[in-house]
């Protein structure tokens, strides 16, 4: 069965990406006197929770794993163009993940627990319209919920991020082509007594994949949402957890790009959202495979950047970092990661392994300052045109403006 899934995704990938010679030649304008290239694919990549210390912990686990003591470089983590993006909402100087969402869909700092709205409840426009108004198809995908605050806040607004069924109804409106990966969190409302969301979506004119075997069956519809099977509800499973049939979040970034591809172009967002729900549980191992998880989820990216190097565009951030995660703890120069080998679960499947994994996590002297987010800048990672925009400092909400401008849609 596992063979037989993979190669599902194995021929996904391989579909060819064909493309007329007249389609292939560059889209140029002109900046500062000279013709400049414009991106045509644009990849943004959204690891939720994920700072600098989640990053260097994912890359000395390789190391680890190799019996070394070294960094083993992630694929975004060799991109050539590197910054750093303030984090800070309309409130706080924490911010919360729908108030960090705005900011990188609409270049609009709100308060903390607001989404897709300014702090006076004035509705904001995410790029992701104004990318789609310009006829370049859109995909919104994650690993958890598709109504979560992150990939809500490309299509959705409300005053309260925790108000899922009123996001989740906003989908069709959108008009998107492709929307991925986790399914609802009340898929039929608050109280259960609403009209189910599935149905919604199928009447707003999408047609809804269980799978990666359904999604090719059902190849060449204008409009596509995939989920997990049937009986899978919720957000997809931490990779620790993960069976054979589950859909990943690098299965999901495939059949966008699969579905998405067209001379225009496409955007596409994708979050890896259990890195954050990981870091609240200060669980290591879980984290730390799920910031792994989501490298392979921009390796499908950087597949596909081999391609057409000249015209896409890949970014890789952060909303904010979660859990005040450190390479080291209390005294002493010791980083002990093999002391997580026998964690199999992660304490969100296993609830009543939090104190066992709290205890590997001190022997592997892996230490947190807290179960919730902090207020440390993020880094930005960048490579293909338009990517110079994106050295150097900046704050969370000029990362949308300047993907406008790499695409020439100022």
């Amino acid at each position: 069965m596992k063979k037989r899934f993979l190669t599902l995704f194995v021929i996904l990938l391989a579909i060819p990406y064909l493309i007329t010679a007249q389609e292939r030649t560059r889209v140029t304008g002109q900046g500062q006197g000279r013709s400049i290239e414009r991106a045509r694919f644009v990849f943004l990549f959204i690891g939720d929770g994920m700072g600098l210390s989640q990053i260097s912990m994912a890359e000395a686990y390789l190391s680890t794993q190799k019996g070394e003591i070294s960094n083993e470089a992630l694929s975004f983590t060799k991109f050539p163009i590197m910054g750093m993006a303030t984090t800070f909402s309309a409130n706080s100087y924490i911010t919360c993940s729908s108030a960090a969402g705005t900011a990188l869909s609409t270049g609009y700092k709100t308060n903390n627990g607001m989404l897709g709205v300014d702090p006076q409840n004035n509705k904001l426009t995410s790029i992701a319209y104004k990318i789609k108004e310009s006829g370049v198809p859109v995909g919104i995908v994650s690993n958890v919920t598709i109504d979560h605050a992150t990939p809500a806040a490309f299509y959705a607004n409300s005053s309260s991020r925790n108000s899922y069924y009123d996001i989740a109804v906003q989908i069709p409106a959108s008009g998107f082509d492709f929307f991925g990966g986790g399914g609802f969190a009340q898929p039929t409302g608050e109280n259960k007594d609403q009209k189910n969301i599935y149905e919604i979506l199928e009447e707003g004119g999408y047609t809804i994949a269980r799978g990666l075997r359904e999604y090719v069956s059902k190849k060449g519809a204008k409009k596509i949402a995939l989920f997990q099977e049937a009986g899978k509800e919720g957000a997809l499973p931490y990779a620790i957890d993960r069976e054979d049939k589950d859909l990943s979040l690098k299965h999901v970034v495939a059949a966008a790009v699969d579905h998405l591809y067209c001379a225009k172009g496409f955007f596409l967002m994708a979050e890896g959202g259990k890195i954050d729900w990981s870091g609240h549980d200060n669980d290591a191992k879980t984290n730390i495979l799920e910031t792994l998880d989501f490298a392979d989820a921009v390796n499908v990216a950087v597949s596909f950047a081999r391609k057409y190097p000249n015209e896409t565009l890949i970014i890789v951030t952060a909303d904010h970092e979660t859990g005040g995660m450190t390479l080291g703890r209390e005294r002493g120069y010791v980083l002990n990661l093999n002391e997580l080998a026998s964690q199999s679960k992660s304490i969100s499947v296993d609830k009543e392994s939090k104190d066992a994994v709290k205890e590997l996590n001190n022997k592997a002297n892996v230490g947190w300052t807290t179960s919730s987010h902090t207020g440390t800048a993020v880094p930005v990672y960048a490579t293909g045109p338009g990517s110079r925009l994106f050295s150097g400092r900046m704050d969370n909400t000029e990362i949308p403006i300047r993907i406008l401008k790499a695409m020439g849609l100022e």
